[in-house]
């Protein structure tokens, strides 16, 4: 590296978050919450693009347009929904990308808040708002960061990019944000170096996320009176039984994986209900059909397909087999009398899958992305603590799996995501810019 290569890396590094103009961001975005941002449709859906105006006013004095580097699109596949993708140009075809970080948030309320949710409050390092960790915190960050490069105007052979989207926290129409962006091909460019996911918390590197899919189980009995059992299916009994040898299935098709331990995972893939519905009836009346939803949280190193498969395959045994599996001995655990082959009331279960899944995330441990943010970390947060877990994230196993080198930190408070009282603390989002800047500093050195 020649001297004017070490003065870019230098002076990139040397960047440092500007307080006032962060905050002075956020505190604009977080204003937008109510009613713009909130995402629980059908009562809240967001218009990001009130919240993605300050991003683009912000910038504007560094646009291409006004004879700045910069080059600064909104692309909205809904109205009033823009994505935003920002570029610093380098002269090479490297790449380094800042992405995921999203404008709207969970639905907050001002009960159960000590302070307001829809006003940014700053009392010394700590800042309060919804969006405070999750995510306009990283918004505020990455339009930081981009101001201060187009400021700076350092000849980086790398370009720098960061995507900004829309409708992360609901997620289900691929329409909209990160789906849309990866369908028109705008996030091609991103294969040609790291792409670091913003949208984590307590300034470590999660190195592994899980896979997901909802479902729903219903069982289907006999309606009758609860004082002649032995005549009827009692379809919430059905129900727990059927579940419970599907998860008994499940845990032995995907057991706890070798690599689990390598990553850090807290605990290994699951199956479990997390609602129950039934129809109306009196407590004297047993009834003829019960409802079980819930989800699939799976260990990356298993693939979302292959649990479809083998449930689908679990389902099909016990409806043909009459749920033999589910009697055991004479005395079955539910007492002598319970039966689930009453021929009369062709008692069967059915099972849906709520939604497409998505694949887990396990970044690759060797990659330059990750050796960058190691050496970030270890330099400006003090310590290196990677972590994993079975949350999920939109798209990301799919970009891996198409070649992209994804890796994912962020900067909030995990306690506070989705919580009463969210909060984060300025001096974070000040180490995470210092962490950003020396990654763009030393991928132009590469």
């Amino acid at each position: 590296m020649d001297s004017k290569e070490a003065s870019v890396t230098a002076a990139v590094e040397a960047l440092s978050l500007d307080r006032e103009r962060f905050l002075s961001v956020l505190e604009k975005l977080i204003a937008e919450v109510e009613p713009h941002l909130m995402n629980q449709p059908p009562k809240y859906v967001p218009q990001e693009s009130m919240a993605g105006r300050h991003i683009l006013k912000a910038l504007e004095p560094y646009t291409e347009a006004n004879g700045g580097p910069l080059k600064v699109r909104e692309l909205a596949y809904h109205e009033g929904r823009g994505n935003i993708i920002i570029e610093y140009p380098g002269t090479g075809s490297k790449t380094v990308a800042f992405a995921g970080t999203h404008l709207d948030v969970v639905h907050a309320s001002r009960e159960g808040w000590d302070k307001d949710p829809f006003k940014l409050t700053v009392e010394g390092d700590k800042m309060y708002g919804r969006g405070t960790t999750d995510c306009l915190g990283h918004a505020a960050l990455l339009t930081e960061l981009f101001t201060q490069l187009g400021q700076l105007r350092p000849k980086l052979s790398v370009s720098v990019i960061a995507v900004i989207i829309v409708d992360e926290e609901v997620g289900d129409d691929p329409t909209i944000g990160v789906e849309a962006l990866q369908a028109h091909g705008e996030l091609d460019r991103l294969k040609n170096g790291p792409v670091f996911w913003l949208d984590a918390a307590d300034k470590q590197p999660n190195i592994g996320s899980g896979g997901v899919i909802q479902w729903r189980l219903t069982a289907y009995g006999k309606l009758g009176h609860s004082g002649f059992p032995n005549k009827v299916v009692n379809a919430i009994e059905l129900a727990s039984d059927a579940l419970a040898e599907i998860q008994r299935r499940f845990y032995c098709d995907f057991p706890r994986h070798e690599r689990e331990k390598e990553y850090g995972f807290p605990c290994p893939s699951s199956l479990k209900p997390t609602n129950v519905i039934t129809h109306d009836g009196t407590l004297t009346q047993i009834r003829s059909w019960c409802t079980f939803e819930g989800d699939v949280r799976l260990i990356p190193f298993y693939r979302i397909a292959d649990v479809q498969t083998k449930v689908e395959s679990y389902i099909k045994d016990l409806n043909d087999s009459k749920f033999a599996s589910l009697h055991g001995t004479s005395f079955h655990a539910r007492g002598p009398h319970v039966r689930y082959d009453i021929d009369d009331s062709k008692p069967h279960i059915k099972w849906e899958w709520l939604a497409e899944g998505a694949d887990g995330l396990a970044c690759d441990l060797s990659s330059p992305g990750f050796k960058l943010l190691a050496e970030a970390t270890t330099k400006y947060v003090g310590k290196l603590a990677p972590s994993a877990d079975t949350g999920s994230l939109p798209l990301v196993g799919q970009l891996q799996a198409a070649g992209y080198d994804i890796q994912y930190v962020g900067y909030g408070l995990e306690d506070y995501y989705h919580a009463d009282n969210e909060q984060a603390l300025v001096s974070d989002f000040e180490q995470g810019f210092k962490c950003l800047a020396y990654i763009v500093a030393h991928l132009h050195e590469e």
